[in-house]
This record gives structure tokens, C-alpha cells and sequence, in this order.
């Protein structure tokens, strides 16, 4: 069973027709949230063809949610598909985390760094 599927309904923040979302328990940055599937999909390549056409208007609704509380001069959204991608729970969850200038020293490569040394190019 999915640790996503056992959330307290006090904890999601919205909810819509496919997704949900919550406040990242472990946050990267103030506010990052998560966006989950209802249904239990291992990640973005199991979403159905529904479910993928209306992740973006989620993905703009965690910003409008987001931007009600703080001013972010940035965000990374992500997603990692497949152990090998360092995805550690098995439901398709969309990570939208605001980024503030200064939080790292060189932003410059940002999701490349997934992979050491090629972030810097």
C-alpha cells in the first residue's frame, strides 16, 4: 500500500478531480508541495492520457497556492520515474518547490545535478 494513500484529509491542501496536494513532509524549500495521484500510479508514465492533460493545471494551481503565502523568484518541478531516478515511493507524486535567490550558492544547471558533475557545464 502507498504511504500517499493513508494521508489525513487535515493534511491535503486541494484536491481535484485526478490529484491531490500536500505540504512536503520533508521540504526542500519553504512551501514545497507535492502533487499526488487519487489512484495509485507508479509515476508519470503510468498516469492515463486524462490524468496527464490536467497535471499542468495542477502544476499552476500549486504555484497560485504557493504564491498566496510567499514570493518565489524561482521553482524546480519534478518528478523522478523509477528507482534508478532516485524515486523512493511508488505513486506518481509531482514535487513543485520554490526557489529564492541566494538558497544555493550557483543555481546554474539546477536538475542536472541529479547526476554529479554535470550540473555545471
Amino acid at each position: 500500500m502507498s504511504v500517499f494513500l493513508t494521508i489525513p484529509e487535515d493534511r491535503i491542501i486541494y484536491r481535484g478531480k485526478f490529484f491531490f496536494m500536500i505540504y512536503d513532509a520533508y521540504p526542500v524549500s519553504k512551501n514545497h508541495l507535492l502533487i499526488i495521484s487519487n489512484e495509485l500510479r507508479e509515476d508519470y508514465f503510468s498516469l492515463t492520457d486524462e490524468e496527464q492533460q490536467e497535471l499542468p493545471k495542477m502544476i499552476n494551481k500549486a504555484k497560485s497556492i504557493i504564491e498566496k503565502k510567499i514570493t518565489p523568484d524561482g521553482y524546480n518541478i519534478g518528478m523522478n520515474c523509477g528507482v534508478s531516478s532516485g524515486q523512493t515511493v511508488m505513486h506518481f507524486h509531482c514535487h513543485i518547490i520554490p526557489r529564492f535567490n541566494g538558497d544555493v550558492v550557483n543555481p546554474k544547471g539546477g536538475v542536472r545535478h541529479c547526476i554529479m558533475n554535470k550540473g555545471y557545464y
